[in-house]
């Protein structure tokens, strides 16, 4: 290990703001990264279309380095696949990662914690994080869970290293881990499309929880909710632009076929989908339709902004044409007169940004209001 290289992170990361208090520099200087990547991870191929992966493996020239830059790293593929398993490279998409330290170390900032706060941490992911949370609080605080077997033994094989013990359960994080509650703090490293309501029974009146809320059209936010007496939570987004992987049971299914997207019926619409190149107004958009899905296709020499429900069957085709947007669509809901509804309404109120959104958890579930 390079000593040296994990202290220059360390300063880096305080110097930049990520690190704030004394107690989390010190953990986060207790805990070296390279020892939750032993397996080695995937670096991006610059310019590949569709994105491929090439395995950076333990020992090889840039793994150290990569171990101790700022950056998330692909730790495993499609699901199953990891970086011994590959020669060359691989087209098919990320499954779990290393967060970037910087976002690890932000978001445990952001968590609040005290001396005695316990936590129950969703994705342990490589341990990392998790580690982290180990050298503040001590193991004993520390319950985490992780979905994938296979992440979850590599994850307890690192903390072991280490000589970290905490509570490590595998299985489904949105169903919290019922046996250790209540919690002051739940933190979770995956993404989610709505606060299970299960992390809000398992969390003490007055402690935080702190998750991305995203959703299938790729834009999400860090949630910091209240547990309130009545069962209920609620917060605000924090800013930022932070991104997870989704949670693996909130992962959109296939699209499969597709309908027939010249059978709709045309007309002409105020809101062109130039609004999905926008964060926040995607994050709009993204409320309006939560079971849609977006592709790009070429048709009619043109290109054409696709929106599918596929549980619903319905659809909705938008292109742009003299300078005029034109919306095509069909099935049981009007999917694009919901966004239009939605984005006109943001757009009236002043464009408010996310940080100005209020997430709150009932027993009904969540709602999300600006």
């Amino acid at each position: 290990m390079s000593e040296g290289q994990h202290r220059q992170l360390i300063e880096m990361l305080a110097a930049s703001g990520a690190v704030r208090t004394d107690a989390w520099k010190r953990a986060a200087g207790a805990v070296p990264r390279h020892e939750f990547l032993r397996g080695g991870f995937f670096r991006p191929v610059p310019g590949a279309t569709p994105s491929a992966w090439a395995p950076v493996r333990e020992g090889e020239d840039g793994w150290l380095d990569g171990c101790y830059t700022d950056d998330s790293l692909v730790t495993q593929i499609a699901g199953t696949i990891r970086p011994e398993d590959v020669r060359g490279e691989i087209m098919r998409e990320p499954s779990s990662s290393s967060t970037r330290p910087s976002l690890v170390l932000r978001m445990l900032e952001d968590l609040d914690v005290t001396d005695g706060s316990r936590v129950l941490e969703i994705g342990t992911g490589t341990g990392y994080c998790t580690a982290l949370l180990c050298a503040r609080l001590g193991e004993e605080s520390v319950t985490s869970v992780e979905y994938d077997d296979e992440v979850a033994a590599r994850a307890a094989g690192a903390l072991g290293r280490l000589g970290m013990h905490p509570t490590l359960v595998t299985g489904d994080g949105l169903l919290g881990h019922s046996e250790r509650a209540p919690y002051d703090r739940i933190v979770a490293t995956c993404g989610v499309r709505a606060v299970p309501g299960a992390w809000v029974t398992q969390t003490r009146p007055g402690g935080l929880i702190l998750a991305t809320v995203g959703g299938w059209l790729g834009s999400s936010e860090l949630a910091r909710l209240t547990v309130n007496d009545d069962g209920t939570a609620s917060g605000r987004f924090l800013g930022g632009g932070v991104s997870f992987m989704l949670a693996r049971p909130h992962l959109p299914p296939p699209l499969g076929l597709l309908p027939d997207l010249t059978a709709g019926k045309e007309r002409e619409t105020a809101v062109g989908a130039d609004v999905l190149n926008d964060w926040t107004a995607r994050f709009v958009v993204q409320l309006a339709v939560p079971r849609a899905q977006h592709l790009t296709l070429q048709q009619n020499g043109r290109t054409e902004h696709v929106l599918v429900d596929t549980e619903s069957g319905a659809w909705a085709s938008v292109y742009e044409d003299d300078s005029r947007w034109t919306v095509r669509h069909n099935g049981p809901e009007p999917l694009w007169d919901a966004v239009e509804t939605a984005v006109l309404h943001w757009n009236n109120d002043g464009q408010p940004p996310l940080t100005q959104f209020t997430v709150t958890v009932t027993p009904d579930g969540q709602t999300i209001d600006w």
